[in-house]
Order: C-alpha cells, then sequence, then structure tokens
C-alpha cells in the first residue's frame, strides 16, 4: 500500500511542476534572439543599452527577486545551523540541505547588485521532530516563493529560481516527519 501512496504522491507532484517547468524551457538567454536591446534575458538578469560603449546593468526587477530569494536561503540556512548545533544526531540528515542552501546562496550572488538581508533569529526548535517539521515547511514555503517570483522573470534568473524551488521542494518532502508526510496526501 505505500508503494501506491508514493507513486500517486509522485504523480501529483510532477503533475503540478510539469506545466510550470514546461514554460521555463521556452526562456532564452541571448538577448539578441529577441530582437530589441534593453530587454530581460540576458545572462544574470542584466540588460544591455543601445550604442557601442553598452554596459550592461543589473535589471532592478532581477536583482529584486534575487535579493528576496537570498534572504531566503539564508534563514534557511540558519535554521539548518541552529538545528544542527541544538540536535547533534540530525546533523548528517541536515549537511545535505545546508550544503545545498550555501551553493544557491552563492549562485544568487553572483548577479551585481543582490544581497541578502540578515536573517531573524527565530526560536531554536524543542524537539528533533519540532526541528525536522519546521525545516520542511520552510522549505516549502521557500520553493512556492521561488517558484512563483521564476514566472515573473525569464532567462537565466528564471530557471536559477526554478532550480532552487525544485531544491527545496524535495529536501521538503524528505524531511518532513513521517505523520506529515501521511496527512499531506
Amino acid at each position: 500500500m505505500p508503494e501506491s501512496h508514493l507513486r500517486r504522491r509522485t504523480v501529483m507532484v510532477t503533475a503540478a511542476l510539469v506545466p510550470g517547468a514546461a514554460a521555463l524551457t521556452g526562456c532564452k538567454d541571448d538577448p539578441a534572439a529577441s530582437g530589441t536591446q534593453g530587454t530581460k534575458g540576458a545572462v544574470n538578469g542584466t540588460t544591455t543599452s543601445p550604442g557601442p560603449a553598452a554596459t550592461p546593468t543589473a535589471d532592478p526587477a532581477v536583482v529584486a527577486a534575487l535579493s528576496a530569494a537570498a534572504t531566503q536561503v539564508t534563514q534557511l540556512s540558519q535554521l539548518y545551523a541552529t538545528s544542527s548545533r541544538k540536535f547533534p544526531a540530525l546533523r548528517a540528515q541536515l549537511a545535505a540541505g545546508a550544503k545545498y542552501h550555501v551553493s544557491h546562496l552563492a549562485k544568487l550572488q553572483e548577479t551585481a547588485g543582490v544581497t541578502a538581508q540578515p536573517a531573524k533569529a527565530a526560536a531554536p526548535p524543542t524537539t528533533q521532530a519540532v526541528a525536522l517539521s519546521t525545516i520542511a515547511k520552510q522549505e516549502k514555503a521557500a520553493a512556492t516563493a521561488h517558484v512563483a517570483a521564476a514566472a515573473t522573470l525569464s532567462g537565466a534568473p528564471a530557471r536559477l529560481l526554478a532550480e532552487i524551488a525544485a531544491s527545496e521542494s524535495q529536501l521538503s518532502s524528505t524531511l518532513a516527519p513521517a505523520k506529515t508526510k501521511g496527512a499531506a496526501s
């Protein structure tokens, strides 16, 4: 029975994510492909001005979206660190997610002007189960926010946010306690 339950969940998650992924595959990084200069779509969300001495500048909408994502990733990283310190038995389980978020933050900050706001110090979880549940919920919320932000962008910034969202969604489902997983279906 659990095997069919897992298949149904996989089908439901795939059905929910495939339309968004299909939409993002149409994004182009080549600003020349659109036939206009000064449009979104260049690598790292830069735009160019017409003229021979054009200097790339970061699109404010891209910088804002990536900065918001960087702030969320920073908050998740701090939650992972707090939980790992308080519950050493969880360190191995949380190590991969913590590593991914460090990598995500580095990729987000490759775009000029992207900064992460300092995370608010949250109360540390009281038990291991609460820690895992809290992280899973935060991962899911961040994934939802990043998918929404990706839908408003194009090119490399949209794909970066979609990739981060996919990672967060996967982390959310693997870290959620068993009783939460069953209740979600």
